[in-house]
């Protein structure tokens, strides 16, 4: 029976590669995220930020970043959703997806509101989209377990906390708990600067971090993505792994099954 598998994490900034001289201007490059991808050889590949958003929110169908991983990844079973269709979205990276080596059910999409927070956009007042979790549970040497994957609101973009507006965190939250009985992982970009308040909260839910010292994105000194875990769980070993093909470095993680 096996009693470990392998996890990434990876918020693929749809497939723009990190350029120190221009970061916003990279031509996109797919192939370096399918390589990198390949390059740790997980069980379970959780991404963020799969697609580009469109101009007014336009949601391309199918999703062409992931129809390629697909075709790329065809050992893997695989989900992807999209959040809620938007005309406010922002030209930036939109849509979740799971891949795990083992079948994939019982999916669930979540979506997580975004207060009406005002902020400015090149001399425009815009308020956020709302943001999304989704789900599915797979078996791993006979053992159901559950996987979570979401991508948060920005809060410390829009000069506000989420520490004020809990809302989507708690939503979050409340899947934790009633997953308690199946061995869980919550993996993602939490997107939240001031990530103590957020390990504390999920501790008590029953849910550790497998780092959290390392900085995991380039723009900021920030650890934005995390791998959660319960005690149905125990990691042998992490790393956080930079790497040139997004602005995110990829997290990597080895669990064992602790009962």
């Amino acid at each position: 029976m096996k009693n470990r598998f392998k996890l990434l994490q990876f918020n693929m900034q749809f497939g723009q590669p990190w350029d120190d001289a221009y970061p916003d201007h990279a031509p996109i490059r797919l192939q370096g995220t399918i390589d990198e991808i390949r390059s740790h050889d997980a069980d379970i590949v959780m991404l963020q930020e799969v697609e580009q958003t469109q101009p007014g929110g336009m949601q391309a169908n199918p999703p062409p970043h992931f129809t390629r991983l697909k075709q790329e990844f065809r050992e893997y079973d695989s989900f992807f959703s999209y959040p809620k269709p938007d005309p406010r979205e922002l030209p930036f990276g939109i849509g979740l997806a799971i891949f795990s080596k083992t079948p994939l059910r019982d999916f669930i999409v979540l979506n997580l509101p975004s207060p009406p927070v005002e902020f400015d956009f090149f001399g425009e007042k815009r308020t956020p989209t709302d943001r999304l979790l989704i789900g599915a549970v797979t078996e791993i040497g006979g053992r159901p377990v559950r996987l979570f994957n979401t991508h948060l609101l920005a809060f410390f973009m829009l000069n506000s906390s989420s520490e004020v507006h809990l809302d989507q965190r708690r939503l979050v939250e409340e899947q934790l708990r009633a997953s308690a009985g199946l061995p869980t992982v919550l993996t993602g970009d939490f997107n939240v600067s001031k990530h103590q308040s957020l390990i504390q909260q999920f501790a008590d839910a029953g849910y550790q971090t497998v780092q959290s010292t390392e900085f995991t994105w380039r723009r900021r000194p920030y650890v934005l993505d995390h791998i959660f875990y319960n005690d149905w769980l125990r990691p042998l070993a992490w790393r956080v792994q930079p790497t040139p093909a997004s602005d995110h470095h990829a997290l990597v993680a080895d669990f064992e099954f602790t009962r």
